[in-house]
């Protein structure tokens, strides 16, 4: 009767993981080099950890159908056997080697998403700053002179570099298809690399438990071709305007608004966190 109960409830449990996951994975969805890298990296450990738990199971039924003892008498006792060298040298090498193995792919892993994207070395990046405050996110083009509120226009093929800080608590800047997410702080500024290889709409949001306004902490973000980003970057500096320091401090109260486009940054009047205005001068 329990056996019946603990299958059904198997089966009920796969069922459920398996209709919850009828979307591919965002991060197992890469559109850039750094989140290939990383999905990469999922992929080695999911594989890893699945070769492991199959080969730990096989040798579990395997050890019980051809050790299976009959059943003994109340007082016997088994005889005494030495252990095995060779056993446990298998049962502690193996581990250690793959811990070993993974460790080192990790670490290399980490140097490639922290650096510049691979293939994008000799071409300027595109520096934005981006600010969290409660709930909301600000994106300064300080070359184009123009900012952004809870939306981000990037252009294809070229590296992006964030910059990162807050004016509240602590908040993740992470975009799934495009890279890992980085903290963002307030008395420093952290960097971030990405990169994006194809034009689209992707989700952006903070990764980062900050208040009860957090689930709608999110942006979105669209690459396009540079012709096209220079084309945006041009209506906007037409149409858009100014961003003055009252409005700015009017988006920094708590709360939600919806995306906005100003002509000028808060760099200007509040500059980020870095150099002379740094708080820990990381």
């Amino acid at each position: 009767m329990k056996f019946k109960w603990a299958f059904i409830t198997f089966i009920f449990a796969t069922i459920t993981i398996l209709t919850g996951c009828s979307n591919k994975l965002m991060v197992l969805d890469p559109k850039g080099p750094q989140a290939q890298t990383q999905a990469d990296v999922i992929m080695i450990s999911i594989w890893t950890m699945a070769f492991i738990v199959i080969v730990v199971v096989a040798l579990f039924v395997y050890m019980i159908v051809k050790y299976n003892a009959s059943k003994q008498r109340e007082n016997y006792e088994p005889p005494y056997i030495e252990g095995n060298m060779i056993v446990e040298l298998v049962c502690v090498g193996i581990p250690v080697l793959i811990v070993v193995v993974l460790s080192i792919i990790s670490v290399k892993s980490n140097y490639i998403v922290e650096s510049t994207p691979k293939g994008y070395e000799d071409k300027k990046p595109l520096i934005i700053y981006a600010s969290s405050s409660n709930w909301k996110w600000h994106f300064s083009y300080p070359e184009e002179d123009i900012e952004t509120v809870n939306y981000l226009r990037i252009p294809t093929d070229r590296a992006i570099e964030f910059k990162l800080y807050s004016y509240g608590p602590i908040t993740s800047f992470w975009i799934p298809q495009l890279g890992g997410q980085k903290y963002a702080m307030a008395d420093m500024v952290t960097t971030l690399h990405l990169a994006a290889d194809v034009s689209g709409e992707y989700m952006g949001r903070n990764a980062n438990f900050s208040g009860k306004g957090f689930a709608e902490n999110t942006f979105n973000v669209q690459a396009m071709p540079e012709a096209k980003y220079d084309k945006w970057v041009k209506e906007v500096k037409e149409t858009a305007e100014p961003l003055t320091e009252e409005k700015f401090d009017e988006l920094l109260v708590p709360g939600h608004v919806g995306q906005s486009t100003f002509n000028g940054t808060h760099l200007e009047f509040r500059p980020a966190p870095e150099g002379e205005h740094g708080g820990h001068h990381h």
